[in-house]
């Protein structure tokens, strides 16, 4: 089995390295425009990042928010999203991410999350260790709901039906709160989390955290419990634990 780790790192490496430059004092920005430092970094890093791809993967497929095609007969298809989130920022540190996948026939393999706000870097993914700063990194074994940390991004969106659902499980549990995709997802693969719900995660999202929950021990799957692939409708349970996630699937 191919060991991505070291590429894994590259990417992070490749793109971190441009995100930071652009942020090391506060700056009230809380939108995209072509002009500002968010826009900016984004098309910095991508350009890093598609450089780096062509090099070593010159037969690739690329999609995300940015980029709307995928090459059917590509065997290596990269999910990319150079920037992911740009609503707030705290003490100089954008409380975004960067998410990388590498896809292989329309199964991810392989998920980055670069996050400047903590200066921590999650791999995982075919079978490699998902680490922090080079260390490795597991779940913590949490199997009851009522101790359970729950996090989610943007419950008021979730539709009548899925909101009811999620406050199902919201009511059992003795933590939470909400934060961002590569927040959530990085901080379930430390342990310090132990479920994320999601109802409406985008398919470049999906495809570059589920592989970093998996490589850490985790579990990810949909809201039935069925394994997560490219055309998944956006609805992920992500849980540290196999037995605390079978019991949350009862609740949904």
């Amino acid at each position: 089995m191919t060991n991505f780790a070291p590429f894994a790192h590259m990417l992070a490496d490749s793109s971190g390295a441009v995100i930071r430059s652009y942020f090391r004092t506060p700056m009230p920005v809380d939108y995209k425009t072509d002009e500002s430092p968010v826009t900016i970094a984004d098309r910095e890093a991508e350009s890093a990042i598609r450089q780096l791809i062509e090099e070593i993967y010159p037969d690739h497929g690329i999609i995300g928010e940015e980029f709307p095609s995928i090459r059917e007969d590509a065997e290596y298809c990269w999910i990319i999203d150079p920037i992911d989130g740009t609503k707030s920022f705290m003490i100089g540190r954008p409380i975004f991410g960067t998410l990388i996948a590498l896809m292989r026939n329309k199964t991810p393999i392989l998920g980055i999350i670069d996050q400047p706000i903590a200066g921590e870097r999650w791999c995982g993914g075919d079978g490699v260790q998902a680490t922090l700063n080079g260390a490795p990194i597991s779940s913590r074994q949490c199997p009851q709901i009522s101790s359970a940390m729950l996090c989610t991004t943007a419950r008021e969106l979730f539709n009548e039906s899925d909101g009811r659902a999620y406050d199902r499980v919201k009511e059992r549990v003795k933590y939470y709160n909400y934060g961002g995709d590569c927040y959530n997802y990085g901080l379930v693969a430390s342990g310090t989390v132990d479920i994320v719900i999601e109802a409406g995660l985008k398919a470049h999202d999906f495809c570059a955290l589920a592989p970093v929950i998996i490589a850490a021990g985790g579990v990810c799957t949909d809201w039935e419990g069925k394994a997560i692939d490219f055309y998944s409708d956006g609805r992920m349970l992500a849980c540290g634990d196999k037995e605390l996630h079978a019991e949350v699937l009862k609740l949904l």
